[in-house]
C-alpha cells in the first residue's frame, strides 16, 4: 500500500500536479502520433513495402517492451526502482531521453538514412517507456482508488488532444512547409519539426522539475523482490489485453492514410485530416469517460456535462481539421452512439470496456465488407470507442496490486509491445491481400478486450475484496 510522505489531508493539493502531468501527457501524445505521419512520408521516400514501413511501430513501440522488462527484471532482482528514486526523478528522466530521441532525428534526416530513423525511434520509445511507468501510476495515486479510471481519462483525454492536433500540424510541417518547392519529399523536412519537439518536451521537463509533486512510498520498507506482482491474475489478463488493445489501435491508426488513398483516392493533405478525426474520437470519448466514470455525479449531472464537453471538444476538432461541416457531420452519429454505450455501462470501468470493444467489433467488421464513404466511416468511428480503453485496462489490471503497483505497471506497460508486432502482421496481410482485408488482425483485438472487461466484471470485485483483507 502507498502513502504520501506529506500529510494526506494535503490531497487538495493534488490539482496542480494533475495539471503539471496533463501537460506532458499532452505533448506525448502528440508525438506518439506523429508515427503516423512518419509511416507514409517514410513508405514513398524509401519506397518501401507495407511490412517495411510498420517497422516504424516496431522499433517505437518495441522499445517499450525492451524498457520495461528491463525495469521488471530490476524490481524482481534490485526491488522497484521508482519507490527507490521517487516519482519526479523517474519522470524527469524519461522526458529527457525522449527529447534525445527526437535530437537524433537531424542526423537520421541529415543522412536520409531508414535504419537511423528506426534507431531514433527506438530511443524515443524508450523515453515514452518511462514515461508510462511512471506518470500513469503517479496519477492512478494521486487520489482514492475508486476515482483512478475517472482521473486517467482525463489525463489521457489531453493526451488524445495532442494526437488530434498531430496530423492536421505534423502533417503540414512534412507534407507541406517543409518539403521541396515542387511538393516532392525530403526526409529533411523532419529535421526542424523534431529539433522543436524536443525543446517543447526540455521545456516542460523544466516546469515540471519547479513543481512540488507530492512523493510516495511503501509503507514498509522491506525490498520488493521476486515475482509478486504475477500471482494477480487479473493483472496477468490485464497484461495480455493491453497487448491487443495498443496493437490493435496502433495498427488501425496507422493504416487510416493508406486506407482512404486506396478506398477514397484521397491524398495525403487531404487524409491527414480525417486521420485527425479519429484520434479527435478519442479525445471525445476520454473528456466522456471522465465524467462517466465519476462515481460522486449523479446521471442527470452527468448528462449536462457530457453533452456540454462533447459539443465543445468536437467544436474544437472542426476548427482544426481543413474540412466542411458537411464532411465532418457524419461523426455527430458516433458521438450520440457514445452517449448511449457509456449510460448502458453504468459507470462501470469493465462493463464500459466490453460495450466498447464489443461496438469496435462491429465497426471492423463494417470497415472490412463495406466500400466508399461507409467503410470509411466505420474505420474513422473506432477512435471514439478506443477512448477509454488503455485507462480502463490499466487501472483494471493494477488494482489491488498495494506495494506490486510499480511492479505490475511495468508489466501493463511491456505490454504496449503489441504497438510493435501488431502493425506488422496487418501490414504483412496488407501485402498480400490488400489493406481492407487487413483488419481482420484489429478485428481479434478487440474480441479478447471484449472478454477481458467480462472477466473483470465478474471477478475483479472479488481480487479487490481479498486484497483489502489481505492488507495490501
Amino acid at each position: 500500500m502507498f502513502m504520501n510522505k506529506e500529510v494526506q489531508s494535503q490531497s487538495r493539493n493534488y490539482t496542480v500536479p494533475l495539471i503539471t502531468i496533463t501537460l506532458l501527457f499532452f505533448m506525448w501524445g502528440f508525438i506518439t502520433c506523429m508515427n503516423d505521419i512518419l509511416i507514409p512520408y517514410l513508405k514513398q521516400l524509401f519506397k518501401l513495402t507495407f511490412f517495411e514501413s510498420m517497422l516504424v511501430q516496431f522499433c517505437f513501440f518495441g522499445a517499450y517492451f525492451i524498457g520495461s522488462l528491463v525495469y521488471f527484471l530490476i524490481s524482481i532482482s534490485k526491488g522497484d526502482p521508482i519507490n527507490k528514486v521517487g516519482y519526479k526523478k523517474g519522470i524527469l528522466f524519461g522526458i529527457v531521453l525522449a527529447a534525445f530521441g527526437c535530437i537524433l532525428f537531424y542526423p537520421a534526416a541529415t543522412f536520409s538514412y531508414y535504419p537511423l530513423f528506426l534507431g531514433a525511434l527506438f530511443i524515443l520509445g524508450l523515453g515514452f517507456t518511462v514515461l508510462q511507468i511512471t506518470a500513469n501510476a503517479y496519477v492512478s495515486l494521486l487520489g482514492s482508488e475508486e476515482s483512478a479510471s475517472s482521473r486517467l481519462n482525463m489525463t489521457q483525454a489531453f493526451n488524445a488532444f495532442g494526437t488530434t492536433i498531430a496530423p492536421v500540424l505534423g502533417g503540414h510541417l512534412i507534407f507541406e512547409l517543409f518539403s521541396e518547392p515542387d511538393g516532392t519529399f525530403s526526409a529533411v523536412a523532419t529535421r526542424i519539426p523534431y529539433l522543436i519537439f524536443a525543446a517543447i518536451l526540455l521545456l516542460v521537463g523544466l516546469l515540471i522539475s519547479r513543481v512540488k509533486l507530492p512523493s510516495f512510498q511503501m509503507e514498509t520498507e522491506e525490498t520488493l523482490q521476486g515475482w509478486g506482482a504475477l500471482k494477480f491474475n487479473h493483472l496477468k489478463f490485464g497484461v495480455f489485453t493491453m497487448f491487443c488493445y495498443v496493437g490493435g489501435e496502433v495498427a488501425v491508426g496507422s493504416f487510416i492514410i493508406s486506407f482512404l488513398e486506396e478506398t477514397m483516392k484521397f491524398n495525403e493533405a487531404i487524409s491527414k485530416n480525417y486521420l485527425s478525426l479519429y484520434w479527435g474520437g478519442a479525445m471525445i470519448g476520454r473528456f466522456l469517460g471522465a465524467i462517466s466514470l465519476n462515481q460522486s455525479m449523479s446521471q442527470a449531472k452527468k448528462a449536462v456535462f457530457m453533452l456540454g464537453a462533447a459539443t465543445l471538444v468536437f467544436l474544437v476538432i472542426f476548427s482544426i481539421v481543413n474540412l466542411s461541416f458537411a464532411q465532418i457531420s457524419f461523426f455527430l452519429v458516433f458521438i450520440l452512439l457514445n452517449f448511449a454505450a457509456f449510460f448502458v455501462g453504468k459507470a462501470a470501468p469493465a462493463r464500459t470496456l466490453s460495450i466498447f470493444a464489443a461496438i469496435n467489433v462491429i465497426l471492423l467488421i463494417s470497415t472490412m465488407v463495406n466500400h466508399g464513404e461507409m467503410a470509411m466511416y466505420s474505420v474513422l468511428g473506432i477512435g471514439i470507442f478506443n477512448s477509454i480503453m488503455f485507462s480502463n485496462i490499466y487501472t483494471l489490471a493494477i488494482s489491488g496490486l498495494g506495494k506490486y503497483t510499480s511492479q505490475g505497471s511495468s508489466l501493463v506497460v511491456m505490454a504496449i509491445l503489441g504497438g510493435a508486432i501488431v502493425p506488422i502482421l496487418q501490414g504483412y496481410l496488407a501485402d498480400q491481400f490488400g489493406v481492407q482485408q487487413s483488419f481482420i488482425i484489429p478485428v481479434f483485438c478487440y474480441l479478447v478486450i471484449l472478454i477481458f472487461g467480462a472477466y473483470c466484471t465478474k471477478f475483479l470485485g472479488h481480487v479487490e475484496s481479498t486484497e483489502a483483507k489481505s492488507g495490501h
